[in-house]
């Protein structure tokens, strides 16, 4: 087995780093649009912003599954670095594979997030067609 060096985990720094960035961009807008819906859903209660809303909750709970996975995976790599640090190679590569596992894990999510995006948008594209 080839030795890791204090590059190698570092290398997904500025990965995730930018990965983290985009999600909490997307939770922020999400977060905005659940307060412009629920102060509309307090005036009319209309059916469909409540639907919006619920899909936009679990899209949510989506993002912060999607950023914990994120955090952890940067969280074994720092690991992985003081193992390698410390010269005990084998636990410092089975650390940054869980790290490795984590980061393709939030990345799996985040495709999952995006396909209920597009759904979404596709529920608004037919309202738009059928007119």
């Amino acid at each position: 087995m080839q030795e890791l060096t204090l590059t190698t985990p570092s290398l997904l720094f500025s990965a995730v780093s930018l990965i983290l960035l985009a999600y909490t961009n997307r939770f922020i807008s999400y977060a905005s649009l659940v307060r412009t819906l629920k102060e509309k859903a307090e005036i009319d209660r209309n059916p469909k912003e409540l639907a919006q809303i619920r899909n936009l909750r679990k899209r949510l709970y989506l993002i912060q599954a999607m950023q914990i996975l994120g955090v952890f995976s940067l969280f074994f790599c720092v690991i992985s670095m003081f193992f390698i640090y410390i010269s005990w190679q084998l636990i410092a590569a089975w650390i940054f594979g869980i790290g490795l596992v984590l980061l393709a894990a939030s990345l799996g999510v985040c495709i999952w997030e995006i396909n209920i995006s597009v759904k979404a948008l596709e529920i608004h594209l037919e309202d738009l067609s059928s007119k």
